[in-house]
């Protein structure tokens, strides 16, 4: 009786064993983040937005700078004509003057940082919302994220959706500007 129960429990563990090596591969991939955001047109848009606004509104502390040099450099052939107390005065608007023009530029630039980022955060929050209904019609358990805040140390490129998620968002990019072409 023992050898019969000690057969049966063994039969049950052997049937068991290969019941779950029977479990469903779960479907997983990447996407190269680095190379979606230099790749994505919307994201490219977006830089050369700020850049050019940047230009734009540099050009014109460009010119205040110049007109300030120029200024600071004909005190300096006046301050002899005109004596010490109207040097002192002089320079010390210069000085006021110096400064403005560099709280000007610290300004200009830490507004333009914070309009881009908000703009790059909402980029960034619809490519993930666009992945994550990507994975799902799919069918993937996972998709990973690679690139400059790499979570993945190694994976094989026959996982990499990278190039496949670039040309969807391209397209859906696309889809509303042509849309907006139409109606004009």
């Amino acid at each position: 009786m023992k050898k019969a129960l000690l057969i049966i429990a063994l039969s049950v563990s052997i049937v068991s064993c290969n019941k779950t090596a029977e479990v469903k591969e779960v479907k997983t991939a990447y996407v190269d983040t680095s190379v979606l955001m230099k790749e994505y047109t919307e994201a490219k848009d977006l830089q050369a937005k700020y850049k050019a606004k940047s230009d734009e509104k540099g050009r014109e502390l460009d010119a205040e700078i110049a007109r300030f040099k120029q200024e600071a450099s004909s005190f300096q052939s006046q301050a002899q004509a005109n004596g010490q107390a109207w040097a002192q005065q002089k320079g010390a608007e210069l000085q006021k003057r110096e400064q403005q023009l560099n709280y000007a530029q610290q300004a200009l630039s830490q507004q333009l940082q914070q309009e881009s980022s908000v703009e790059m955060d909402t980029l960034v929050s619809g490519v993930k919302k666009f992945i994550k209904a990507y994975g799902k019609e799919k069918g993937y358990a996972y998709i990973y994220g690679t690139g400059d805040a790499a979570s993945i140390l190694y994976a094989e490129d026959k996982y990499d959706i990278t190039k496949d998620i670039i040309k969807l968002l391209n397209e859906k990019y696309k889809a509303p500007a042509k849309k907006e072409e139409v109606k004009k």
